[in-house]
């Protein structure tokens, strides 16, 4: 395994995932976000807790990263592999987490299913990221072919 481009894909999708972020957040999902916005914090409420949020998102991109390589049997495209890997993180965490906010938090049905889309939309970049950036070792490459 390497891990040196384990950390370098995860830091990759990482940064793609912050102005990918804002995009969908603060731009394409606006209008949705402030229709609930009693649902939700106050954007002077969230700005001192960024902090957390990148860093937990970035410990979050490493296991990604390092579940991709765990699981990379070195056929096809790395970067297509890497696609469906994260569509099926995506399906993961929209099953595990997401529904979940539509079923506990008082949003509407419209956000709920348009987070869940994105995930999908987000994750598959994500994946293919760091499928396109994670290359095992040579020797590794060798061995396992």
């Amino acid at each position: 395994m390497n891990y040196g481009r384990i950390v370098l894909a995860a830091i990759a999708a990482w940064i793609v995932s912050i102005g990918l972020g804002y995009l969908i957040n603060s731009v394409w999902l606006l209008h949705v976000y402030q229709a609930n916005a009693w649902a939700f914090r106050r954007a002077e409420d969230v700005t001192p807790l960024l902090p957390i949020g990148f860093a937990a998102q970035f410990v979050a991109f490493v296991a990604f990263a390092y579940a991709y390589a765990k699981g990379y049997d070195g056929e096809g495209s790395r970067t297509l592999e890497g696609l469906r890997f994260g569509l099926v993180v995506a399906i993961m965490i929209d099953g595990f987490a997401i529904v979940w906010n539509y079923v506990t938090e008082p949003i509407a049905l419209r956000l709920g299913a348009l987070q869940m889309i994105e995930h999908i939309g987000e994750f598959g970049i994500y994946g293919a990221i760091v499928g396109a950036i994670y290359k095992p070792r040579i020797n590794q490459e060798a061995h396992e072919g």
